[in-house]
């Protein structure tokens, strides 16, 4: 459905982007990630017609994007970071007016707008004008204009700004439904790491203009993983010296202690050699120092860690412990 090969593009002597290729099949969920200024919004710009890339191609629904903006643009629905929206007219008249320009069937429309303002759930300010609602409804408002006419492509910049924990739920199950239904196509760049977790189905990773990484999160964490893995164990530790017994294990690069999360007891995060798998010689040790061992588990790396890592800025971050 997408389809992007070495699209590169400057700003003067800045490079934006540098031979970005990647390709997303009809009905995935793709998450777009990378830090302010690596060159998220230029490409989803070059991809909606709103940038010319300096070279490369981009294709969507099978149209070049870079010589038939206009006919790719028929297959797209954009919400970019600022929604835009006409803050003098009404919920209905922008919207109507969005189905006029994008030439949808008059004798549907009416029941196609209804449909797409229960969806995002402006159905209850659909007379109102569009400058005296929250910056939440304008964002749905935003996200209702990019559904007009039924894309198969959509692109989504930072959908859930502004909107509060419950909306972000909801819309985020309407992305996920959207990306169900018919097959769509969805792009989403979010600085929200969890959003993306809950929603998508693959990461794209960009830093630097330079696409760094591409795959499930799962797929990524691995590759990301180096040769380390990392585990939670909880002791009881009446003497005080689990850590020293741990640190004495072979395999056991590095012990992190992690409070008491349960009285009369200490957890700790371990991070050992990757081929190791030191869970029995953890478990004798500790037997025989008298320091039972009432918890262990595999730790996941969480996704910030992963994208710093990535980003190159990992500093000293280990996985989420929860």
């Amino acid at each position: 459905m997408i389809e992007v090969n070495g699209l590169t593009m400057s700003y003067g002597k800045n490079r934006g982007i540098n031979n970005v290729s990647f390709s997303i099949p009809e009905g995935q969920i793709v998450g777009f990630l990378g830090p302010n200024g690596a060159g998220k919004t230029t490409t989803m710009n070059i991809l909606t017609g709103y940038l010319i890339a300096d070279s490369g191609d981009a294709r969507v629904a099978g149209i070049d994007v870079l010589k038939q903006p206009l006919e790719a643009s028929r297959h797209i629905g954009y919400l970019p970071e600022q929604p835009p929206l006409y803050l003098t007219m009404t919920v209905k008249a922008y919207l109507n007016f969005i189905s006029e320009m994008k030439n949808t069937e008059e004798s549907k429309r009416k029941a196609h707008i209804e449909g797409i303002c229960e969806m995002v759930g402006i159905t209850d300010v659909y007379n109102r004008v569009i400058g005296h609602l929250s910056k939440g409804y304008k964002q749905r408002v935003g996200l209702a204009q990019a559904l007009i006419g039924d894309p198969e492509v959509l692109i989504l910049d930072e959908p859930t700004i502004g909107l509060d924990p419950r909306q972000i739920v909801e819309i985020r199950n309407v992305i996920k439904s959207l990306g169900r239904q018919k097959r769509r196509t969805v792009i989403l760049s979010s600085h929200i790491l969890p959003e993306v977790s809950a929603v998508c189905d693959r990461m794209l990773v960009i830093s630097g203009g330079v696409l760094v990484a591409d795959g499930k999160p799962d797929d990524l964490a691995v590759a990301t993983s180096g040769n380390h893995a990392m585990l939670v164990v909880r002791v009881v530790d009446t003497g005080g010296s689990a850590r020293r017994i741990l640190n004495s294990i072979d395999g056991i690069r590095k012990v992190k202690p992690l409070g008491k999360i349960e009285s009369g007891s200490e957890d700790y995060l371990i991070e050992c050699e990757k081929e190791a798998d030191v869970r029995i010689a953890l478990f004798r040790a500790m037997a025989k120092e008298d320091c039972p061992v009432i918890m262990m588990r595999p730790q996941k790396d969480s996704l910030e860690s992963i994208f710093l890592r990535l980003t190159g800025n990992d500093g000293d971050i280990t996985g989420d412990i929860t």
